[in-house]
């Protein structure tokens, strides 16, 4: 691990804890080195969507699917308010998970996402009724154990709802449709991306994993908290989670450069209608992760709002700033992350790039559109003990 924050191992190993995260109150501009241009035309994706179309099915006639807004009306944990002690600039809003979560040593938040990536600004950003953050986590077998499974968290962020969340296991489909099963998917969830029905998962050293949200699937919450997947006739357990989602396909990654990629990061812009994504790199002397120069890639979707069986980048850059874990893009703006720097990076083609102070342990960022009032940014710390949730406005960070 890097001495300042947890971060993505290139080796895909679990991470160790985290450090204690410092606020910071006003931003402090300064120009830096600008990205890069590179040959986008060397970095594909392969879709696959019905990877597991036949075990997912056999699930679903098994024990049923649970839609959103079931889900959301059995939310049980409370998020609580951000403590008066965090400052950031251009802060709009935010939460902090229940005392549990933000204190527990085997579980770390890492993507962002809202229901606006996912439908937009109609009817006040609403997927099934509710105005959602989903947050992806990784978890470990205790506070120093390997890395075992994967969640997201879906958080109601709308007055007329509880302030409530609610916990689901991410899972990968196994056996056979006569003998349907499920098992844990071990990754760092480091980014998430939303957009129609279909959530995407950043797996470091591969691409991303696609899930349908329209296919959660209800499961028994008794057993023991170690017993996953199928156990007689139609009892599934998961951990104790009465909810998981199960991967309905895979996007994988691949580059002619002749270095793959690190996908450590991933976020919506819903202007191109793309997923973009940034790498965790060092520029020397690291040995869990890539010492060069880190790339940001950008990947257009199809006119169906799916990736197409093959999809060529549309831009790609080589960027001068290192240990990034978020990233996000809106209207030919981007905006980086640096937890090792405490610094968000702001750039615009054909301008200067500029830094801003940013907070520790930072995490992944997601654009939040709004049409009556103004655009958002949202992210998040890692750190136990400090795990804010928070949005800023985007024009504070050069994104006016």
């Amino acid at each position: 691990m890097a001495p300042m924050s947890l971060h993505r191992r290139f080796t895909y190993a679990a991470l160790a804890a985290g450090v204690a995260v410092g606020v910071l109150a006003t931003p402090s501009a300064a120009a830096a080195a600008a990205p890069a241009t590179l040959a986008a035309g060397q970095y594909t994706l392969t879709a696959n969507y019905n990877q597991f179309d036949a075990v997912n099915s056999a699930l679903v006639s098994a024990v049923g699917t649970a839609a959103v807004h079931t889900v959301m009306e059995n939310a049980n944990h409370d998020r609580t308010a951000l403590p008066s002690s965090f400052s950031v600039a251009g802060l709009s809003t935010g939460f902090r998970f229940d005392s549990g979560d933000n204190s527990d040593c085997a579980s770390y938040p890492q993507g962002i996402a809202t229901s606006r990536d996912a439908v937009g600004t109609a009817n006040g950003g609403n997927y099934d009724g509710h105005q959602l953050v989903a947050v992806s986590w990784y978890s470990k077998d205790g506070c120093d154990g390997d890395q075992s499974r994967s969640r997201i968290t879906l958080v109601d962020w709308d007055a007329d709802y509880p302030n409530a969340y609610r916990k689901i296991l991410l899972v990968e489909p196994t056996g056979t449709a006569d003998a349907p099963d499920f098992k844990d998917i071990p990754i760092h969830a480091g980014g998430l991306s939303w957009y129609g029905d279909y959530l995407y998962v950043a797996d470091t050293g591969k691409g991303m994993r696609v899930f349908d949200m329209r296919k959660i699937l209800k499961t028994n919450s008794g057993g023991t908290a170690d017993q996953i997947g199928h156990q007689s006739g139609t009892t599934y357990y998961a951990h104790n989670y009465a909810y998981v989602l199960p991967q309905v396909g895979t996007i994988a990654s691949k580059t002619t450069s002749g270095t793959n990629l690190a996908w450590s990061s991933i976020s919506l812009d819903r202007v191109s209608k793309s997923i973009v994504m940034t790498e965790y790199t060092c520029p020397s002397g690291c040995t869990d992760y890539p010492n060069r120069a880190p790339r940001a890639i950008r990947y257009p979707f199809a006119s169906t709002g799916t990736f197409a069986a093959t999809t060529t980048a549309s831009q790609a850059l080589q960027l001068p700033w290192y240990k990034l874990n978020g990233v996000a893009s809106h209207n030919g703006r981007w905006w980086f992350n640096s937890s090792g720097s405490k610094q968000l990076y702001y750039w615009k083609p054909a301008a200067a790039a500029q830094t801003f102070s940013w907070v520790g342990s930072g995490e992944s960022l997601s654009y939040w559109e709004d049409d009556t009032s103004a655009d958002l940014l949202w992210s998040l710390q890692e750190g136990a003990g400090n795990r804010n949730v928070f949005a800023v406005t985007q024009a504070t960070y050069g994104g006016g």
